[in-house]
């Protein structure tokens, strides 16, 4: 069984970056879709960004469009997002999610079978 382990979370400040890691044991990534989420609590999962590991096409939300990028790591059996001129607002809990049957809705969270415990972002002004 896939299981999905992110790491690279942190404390900041306003403009600098973090590479967040989405790791995988157990199985592989390849042939599954790979989506990024974060949440603050009391408030809905929101979507950030999604590759599908054949093929490389992503989505990424327009709140981050052009400041993070998704790419996929095949020799890490990883997905990394990289996070640039990060805003507070940014500041969430940021969980990576895979499913290897289902390739649309990328940005629907009930559309991922496997997700991770999450790793906290903290962006200060």
């Amino acid at each position: 069984q896939v299981r999905l382990v992110e790491s690279g979370g942190g404390s900041v400040q306003a403009g600098d970056s973090l590479r967040l890691s989405c790791a995988a044991s157990g199985g592989t990534l390849s042939g599954s879709k790979v989506g990024w989420f974060r949440q603050n609590p009391g408030e809905e999962c929101v979507f950030v960004a999604a590759v599908v590991w054949s093929g490389g096409r992503t989505v990424v939300a327009a709140s981050v469009k052009g400041r993070f990028p998704i790419s996929v790591d095949v020799a890490e059996n990883s997905v990394h997002l990289l996070m640039n001129r990060l805003k507070p607002e940014d500041s969430a809990v940021y969980s990576c999610a895979a499913d290897h049957y289902y390739f649309g809705d990328l940005e629907r969270p009930l559309t991922y079978r496997i997700w991770g415990q999450g790793t906290r972002v903290a962006v200060s002004s």
